[in-house]
């Protein structure tokens, strides 16, 4: 089977990575527990017209596609696969208040049309008249791997030779409402957090679109070789251990193997047990990683993770802002990338310099 490189990246995310090097501009913020996506220059991506007529999410989306295009270097695509948690929510909202305030009459179908998960895959392919295999995964927390394990595998069986690829998910007010009754997201008289420090009950809330340009053939512009993926729906966290060992095992490794291993802790007092332990015992003499703290959490947030990992392999270095420890290697070979979404949809991705 051929290997699966990433060629080029688009990210757009609450920080500024659209036109910086890597999360040199980043900043915590420590007053709001909803984070909301810096938006790049839409009209230098799509038409003004257009663009009115399109959600956040769906915008970020296309300009981070076409960012991901660009930094490959690539015009055609033979498939455009997306993964989405709640799709475009904030439409789906417009629809539903449409409804009540019209009293179920009288209604246009604009906001229904749109608010469908995958609108952005569509709205990517009418954009570059492409015709390929487009398909849109709405799989929970594990959606993003969902969409990449496809596209890996049509690429190790050469059925394709470039993908696009993406996690994208946007913030809403009534759902973001009912997220912080149901303790998902932290109360609003929380302030001052450190998702690494303070944990309490339910995460920060985030945004964001991160698109991949995946080819079968290394390129002088590659980030890094995708070697395995691996999701399970259900863990116990004194499962995580064995699991990630039988996960290396599997691609020949040991934990001393891993150069970086980057978490998705996220400061959910309820959830972050699963990172603890692997935390301080398997991975205490590697250099760890963490980033929601800069991105949020949401269902695709993994994809920003991916991103970071990117970055690493690439660049051989890791920001200060996203170290959980102070230890160091002197080259980044092997990343190990974990993340669960409310205890469930746990997914392992190991990914090597090339």
């Amino acid at each position: 089977m051929k290997k699966v490189y990433i060629n080029g990246l688009g990210c757009i995310s609450c920080q500024k990575t659209f036109d910086s090097v890597f999360l040199e501009e980043a900043e915590i913020e420590k007053n709001q527990n909803v984070l909301t996506a810096k938006e790049p220059v839409y009209k230098d991506y799509i038409s003004p017209g257009a663009s009115r007529r399109m959600a956040k999410g769906v915008k970020n989306g296309i300009v981070a596609s076409a960012m991901a295009m660009k930094d490959a270097n690539v015009s055609n695509l033979d498939a455009i696969i997306t993964g989405t948690g709640l799709g475009c929510i904030e439409d789906s909202e417009k629809f539903l208040k449409s409804i009540i305030d019209n009293k179920e009459e009288f209604l246009t179908p604009t906001s229904f049309i749109q608010s469908t998960h995958n609108t952005v895959g569509g709205q990517i392919a009418l954009g570059l008249q492409c015709k390929a295999y487009n398909f849109t995964y709405v799989n929970g927390g594990i959606s993003f791997e969902s969409a990449l394990l496809d596209a890996k595998m049509q690429l190790e069986l050469d059925e394709s030779e470039t993908i696009l690829v993406g996690g994208i998910d946007e913030s809403a007010d009534f759902t973001t409402q009912f997220f912080k009754i149901a303790k998902v997201i932290k109360s609003d008289d929380e302030r001052n957090i450190s998702i690494l420090d303070k944990k309490t009950k339910g995460h920060v809330a985030g945004e964001g679109a991160s698109f991949f340009v995946l080819e079968n053939k290394k390129t002088e512009n590659s980030y890094a070789e995708i070697a395995s993926i691996s999701v399970v729906n259900t863990l116990e966290p004194n499962q995580i251990e064995n699991q990630i060992k039988d996960f290396l095992t599997e691609n020949s490794l040991e934990i001393n193997d891993i150069d970086a291993v980057i978490l998705g802790i996220n400061g959910d007092i309820n959830f972050d047990n699963y990172y603890d332990d692997i935390s301080e015992n398997l991975f205490k003499n590697t250099p760890q990683v963490y980033y929601k703290h800069l991105s949020g959490d949401y269902h695709t947030a993994s994809s920003f993770g991916f991103y970071v990992a990117s970055k690493i392999l690439k660049l051989q270095e890791i920001p200060e802002i996203i170290r959980m420890n102070s230890v160091e290697k002197r080259d980044y070979k092997n990343v190990l990338l974990y993340n669960q979404y409310l205890g469930k949809d746990h997914s392992f991705i190991l990914l090597k310099q090339c």
